[in-house]
């Protein structure tokens, strides 16, 4: 079985890299041996890392033959449908759909966050394409309500969980290693931290350096800032730490999806503004803060119970202190049988794509 797979992969994200290897991962073990080709903004390294084929995310005449041979199309997984980060990329994303179509590849929306979708021609194009696709599944019953809002009701719809839920919990062994390297040791509290630049983001970056000045200060416990995207990420957790008095560790490498989620498992507690660091902390059960930008962070936190402790306009220093406190205090994570539920989901997909090939 020949599968492409288009999606935001290449970009040395490691959410975006996550849930590709989680893809990977699912699918090989529900269904065995599968051919897969994914579509990359930088194939060598998707190579390298995830052992697959893959193809120049521009070279659209490789791309259709890449179609013309695959017996299915995966869309996802993330937030590729939505046309607040860049309106651009939605018009892309729905024009590889469109060509499977028109060379009659049958097409799987995976795991996807939908919207928001801003705009007449936008909506219109959501509701013409998508009507046409097979078969969609989506993350969230956010994404779910924003696909009844555009009335796309042909194909079959499942609200499932992301595809990184689904992978197993590492071992803690490699990111006791990666803090040793930062002459971090694990003789007090841990607390991770991965920011990144945004609307608003002055606010939240000086809230967060005051609140974890503070807990640096008063409970002795360790900062690091763990970047998801490389090198994007550190610029922004260099310039946070710089406004803390107390010391902090920025790790400036790259990591593996297993090396993320082994330093993850070693934090007593998690502040995340990006979606997939919070998601890691649910894989490795560990307490998490996430800070709202975009809806999809309310919306993983409101499937496990949680809120977010504000968004970057708004969050403030105390606020921020407050909760990790609590979180602390507490001991343990409160939401494991709901993230059990979230995994057995985040599974489905898999097994729905791969009914869909045998079909």
């Amino acid at each position: 079985m020949d599968i492409l797979i288009s999606g935001y992969y290449g970009s040395k994200n490691g959410g975006d890299e996550a849930m590709l290897a989680a893809m990977l991962e699912i699918l090989r073990e529900e269904g065995g041996t599968l051919n897969a080709t994914v579509i990359s903004l930088d194939p060598e390294y998707t190579k390298k890392r995830h052992h697959v084929d893959a193809v120049p995310w521009l070279d659209v005449w490789t791309i259709i033959k890449k179609i013309r041979a695959a017996d299915l199309l995966i869309s996802g997984g993330g937030s590729l449908l939505q046309n607040v980060t860049s309106r651009r990329s939605l018009y892309y994303y729905l024009g590889i759909i469109f060509l499977a179509k028109v060379f009659g590849c049958k097409v799987m929306l995976y795991a996807q966050g939908i919207g928001p979708i801003r705009g007449g021609l936008a909506k219109w194009l959501m509701n013409f394409i998508l009507n046409r696709v097979n078969l969609i599944t989506v993350r969230d019953h956010g994404s779910l309500e924003e696909l009844q809002r555009l009335n796309i009701t042909r194909p079959p719809v499942y609200c499932t969980a992301d595809p990184v839920l689904a992978i197993k919990p590492v071992p803690l062994d490699a990111g006791k290693n990666i803090l040793a390297r930062y002459q971090i040791q694990k003789s007090g509290k841990i607390i991770g931290v991965s920011v990144r630049r945004w609307i608003d983001w002055q606010n939240c970056q000086s809230a967060l350096a005051q609140a974890l000045d503070k807990l640096a200060g008063e409970t002795g416990a360790q900062i690091i800032f763990i970047p998801m995207q490389f090198p994007n990420d550190i610029q922004a957790a260099r310039e946070t730490a710089a406004l803390m008095k107390n010391p902090a560790a920025v790790l400036d490498e790259e990591f593996s999806t297993a090396e993320i989620l082994s330093l993850v498992g070693n934090l007593d507690a998690l502040i995340g503004i990006r979606l997939h660091a919070l998601i890691f902390a649910g894989v490795m059960s560990v307490p998490m803060l996430g800070i709202s930008y975009d809806p999809k962070i309310d919306r993983f936190l409101d499937s496990i119970g949680e809120k977010p402790v504000g968004n970057l306009s708004d969050v403030t220093a105390e606020k921020i202190f407050d909760a990790v406190t609590s979180k602390l205090s507490a001991g343990n994570f409160h939401n494991e049988s709901l993230l059990k539920n979230l995994r057995e989901l985040a599974r489905q997909n898999a097994r729905l794509a791969l009914e869909l090939l045998r079909k």
